[in-house]
């Protein structure tokens, strides 16, 4: 979506918007361990069911339902909205599951990569051509990787996992063309149902911790909806007001605070090897950035030279016309 143009006081309302939104991803490391004695699965059940609660007062409030007849009468958009919910749940539950294993470092990692990946996935799936910066940063971040899974003893699969997903799950987005609060609530619909009857089994089973573990952390689980569509509308009032660039830049700030989160609040450690993986990755960002923001500018510029082409064209006086021969 492009952003609309206003005056200073809007972008800075949506920059304000958009710091929120990527912020409170980023802190989520602090949240899922309150969530504990919960297992992974059983907080993404809660997550699908409560959110798609929360995103239905929401579009409720907003009067923005005509999308969904429209929407039902698509079954190749309803198909690939129920391969977006399949993809961001694996993601959704690899992520908590990292985050309350004491992985949330590595899982910062899959983030700072997920632009990379989703570059590397439009050269293969969509045959799209690479500018020399960009083809530099992807190969820097190859070798990152596998200078981290050298200093871990393994390939870090918890970040390849969590970038290829969220990659694909972008991808799948871009060709549902449906905007954030109204796909969050049709993926979440899809998987409400299995969510339900997961948790309705867990309580059979006497292994639900909903209503077991006290009041407190019951209406944590409830929140769950809340903290998914909160930072996605800041989000999305963040997209209307800021330059798609300033968005660029802001999405950096979700996995810069879980690492910083990782490191200084839960201490994990950070051997020289697993700094000099993640320099790498910070090196082909900062290339992939300057190569983004340059190629904004050329478009700019490119932009006004071409408006300034067509008003001279249109204030320029008709020429005369010639006059008839004289007999």
């Amino acid at each position: 979506m492009a952003a609309r143009s206003g005056g200073g006081g809007d972008q800075k309302a949506g920059l304000l918007y958009g710091i929120g939104a990527y912020g409170a991803w980023g802190l989520f490391p602090l949240y899922w361990p309150l969530l504990e004695p919960s297992g992974a699965v059983e907080i993404v059940a809660h997550r699908m069911a409560w959110s798609l609660v929360a995103v239905a007062l929401a579009l409720l409030v907003m009067r923005r339902w005509a999308w969904i007849p429209e929407l039902l009468r698509q079954p190749r958009k309803m198909g690939l909205i129920a391969v977006a919910a399949a993809v961001i749940t694996t993601n959704w539950g690899v992520y908590i599951w990292a985050v309350n294993a004491g992985h949330v470092v590595e899982s910062s990692l899959g983030y700072f990569i997920n632009p990379l990946v989703t570059i590397a996935m439009g050269v293969v799936l969509l045959k799209e051509r690479l500018r020399p910066a960009q083809w530099a940063a992807v190969g820097i971040a190859f070798v990152a990787v596998v200078v981290l899974a050298v200093g871990y003893g393994r390939p870090p699969w918890i970040s390849l996992v969590l970038a290829f997903s969220f990659a694909t799950y972008g991808l799948v987005k871009k060709k549902v063309n449906l905007g954030g609060l109204e796909s969050l609530g049709a993926e979440t619909a899809v998987l409400f149902l299995p969510a339900v009857g997961y948790l309705v089994w867990l309580g059979l089973q006497g292994s639900s911790t909903f209503g077991a573990a006290g009041a407190g952390h019951t209406a944590l689980l409830v929140s769950t909806g809340l903290v998914t569509a909160v930072p996605l509308v800041c989000f999305g009032a963040a997209a209307i007001r800021v330059p798609l660039s300033t968005l660029g830049l802001l999405q950096y700030l979700a996995p810069v605070f879980q690492f910083l989160v990782g490191v200084l609040y839960f201490r994990e450690a950070m051997p020289p090897e697993r700094w000099a993986g993640f320099g790498l990755v910070w090196l082909a960002l900062t290339l992939l950035t300057w190569d983004a923001l340059r190629g904004a500018r050329r478009t700019r510029a490119e932009a006004v030279r071409l408006a300034a082409r067509a008003a001279a064209k249109a204030t320029a006086p008709e020429p005369a016309a010639a006059e008839a021969p004289r007999s």
